[in-house]
């Protein structure tokens, strides 16, 4: 997978942009929306309680294409990949996050080191019988009391399965949906376990979002996010 994604570190976002381009929709309007749901998270959550500033960890984070939209969300923020020429790149475009190259089956962190840990279109890309330990790192590497969140593709949206089919490192893509994702929280161990369909209108205006989360629990929307705390 290392050298897959290594391959891309130079037009990963123009790579996203043609499998969607379909929709008449940019990559950005989509990493808007994930950074949105996770600035949301914290509130929700109560990851800022007793005035604490949040540390956060993006698992697979890629070339950082969505570190611009969470600038300024967290006290910190860390990201880690597999591919060593995604890290060198998102270094360079993101110098506010501090980047790992995670070269071991276990995440190169202390245990309870972060508030919020979260992984964006990544499980997808793990091996199936793998899936277990990378729910059990995320809760490892989260501090009691913290969140973990996975935002993932909805396998039932029609819409979305063609934009992984378009996609040329999405052919090994093996889909999960919410109530899978939710049986490997518990599996793990975590607690308070929720789940939420969003990206399901092509509007960024107040009211597309509110009926976006009147109709979070169906699997309407082209992704959805789970969340939960350890």
């Amino acid at each position: 997978m290392a050298e897959l994604f290594d391959s891309y570190k130079s037009n990963y976002g123009e790579v996203v942009a043609g499998s969607v381009r379909f929709s008449g929709l940019k990559h950005d309007f989509f990493l808007a929306a994930k950074a949105d749901l996770l600035r949301r998270l914290i509130v929700e959550r109560k990851l800022r309680q007793g005035g604490a500033d949040v540390r956060a960890l993006d698992v697979g984070c890629g070339v950082g294409s969505l570190h611009p939209y969470l600038e300024g969300a967290f006290e910190s923020l860390d990201g880690c990949d597999v591919s060593k020429e995604s890290i060198l790149r998102a270094g360079q475009d993101n110098p506010f996050v501090a980047y790992r190259a995670c070269t071991t089956p276990g995440l190169p962190y202390e245990d309870g080191t972060f508030d919020l840990a979260f992984a964006s279109c990544v499980v997808h890309h793990v091996p199936p019988i793998s899936w277990l330990d990378f729910f059990r790192e995320m809760r490892r590497v989260v501090r009691p009391g913290g969140v973990a969140c996975i935002i993932e593709h909805n396998p039932y949206n029609p819409l979305t399965r063609l934009a992984v089919l378009r996609c040329p490192f999405d052919q090994d893509a093996i889909l999960l949906n919410a109530a899978k994702a939710r049986s490997l929280f518990k599996e793990s161990g975590f607690r308070d376990i929720r789940s939420e369909h969003f990206l399901l209108l092509p509007s960024t205006r107040s009211f597309a979002r509110k009926l976006e989360r009147v109709l979070a629990r169906l699997p309407l929307g082209a992704q959805y996010a789970c969340s939960a705390h350890v």
